[in-house]
């Protein structure tokens, strides 16, 4: 069961959120208002003083396993470089009803959205899934849409998720070390689809940050909002480090797999990939 504590109190998180935005879009991953930002808290917190208007919403998902308990989340359409600036204006919190079908939603005065994010839906749902299945009382989501992973999942041969990873973790130590599940990858769905939202929930169970082919990404963490920005910024640094070889005629070597197996080992890496896994595990094939 991983829980969070010293629980931080409301303002930390309010925050961490911002700093998470911030970051965000210091690597160029939220371009206008794309994105979005997502936290769930399982211990009693007084929001009212910060959000005083209340309305009841119905959840665009059920979330049986968030009741009673709260998701602070963005605005749809607000930009998350300006969170850490007003993140009153641009953040909703939610306290999930006691049947998990309904919910109280938290705004201030001044908030600059209509309603919460247009990928509530996958927000709810992950949640929910994770704190069904670990018994967690935190919780962070945060949907970017990071410019060379991006752009690579609209290449055909990095729509395998064997040869995606592959090739990004091929470039620093420090990725598989810090994506020891590698990088998950969903086809091409409708954004805030009922058909993505359930693909996502299943592509989470195994991984800690899944590519939306042709749209972007989304990182989770029980840890910290930062720590699943960190998720990105791994992925996205390979990536990078990717694109650049192709624009050079691919002729960096990387990482080869023996010397990736030899960091698996060395430091103690629990990865699920069963191609670094162990040596005598073939490597997956490429296209």
């Amino acid at each position: 069961m991983a829980l969070r504590e010293p629980f931080p109190d409301f303002e930390e998180i309010l925050s961490s959120i911002g700093a998470g935005g911030g970051r965000v879009a210091g690597m160029d991953a939220s371009e206008g208002a794309a994105g979005n930002i997502s936290v769930y808290v399982g211990w009693p917190m007084e929001v009212r003083r910060r959000f005083p208007i209340v309305e009841e919403i119905r959840l665009p998902q059920p979330a049986p396993h968030l009741a009673d308990n709260l998701v602070i989340v963005t605005g749809s359409g607000r930009r998350l470089r300006e969170i850490q600036i007003d993140p009153v204006a641009n953040l909703g919190v939610v306290r999930i009803s006691h049947d998990g079908i309904g919910g109280t939603l938290h705004t201030a005065p001044g908030r600059l959205f209509e309603r919460v994010t247009s990928e509530w839906n996958s927000h709810l749902a992950v949640h929910d899934d994770v704190v069904e299945r670990t018994g967690t009382n935190f919780h962070a989501i945060v949907h970017a849409q990071p410019p060379r992973l991006t752009y690579l999942s609209h290449v055909p041969a990095y729509a395998s998720e064997d040869y995606l990873n592959q090739r990004l973790l091929r470039w620093e130590p420090e990725t598989i070390i810090n994506l020891p599940a590698g990088i998950g990858f969903l086809p091409f769905m409708l954004p805030g689809s009922a058909p993505l939202m359930a693909a996502n929930v299943k592509s989470l169970r195994e991984h800690r940050i899944v590519v939306w082919a042709k749209h972007g990404v989304m990182a989770r963490s029980s840890i910290s909002v930062k720590r699943a920005v960190d998720r990105i910024e791994y992925a996205e640094t390979g990536a990078n480090y990717e694109y650049m070889d192709l624009m050079n005629g691919g002729r960096a070597e990387g990482l080869t797999l023996e010397e990736l197996r030899t960091v698996v080992a060395a430091f103690d890496v629990q990865t699920t990939l069963p191609w670094l896994a162990t040596s005598s595990s073939p490597a997956p094939k490429t296209k």
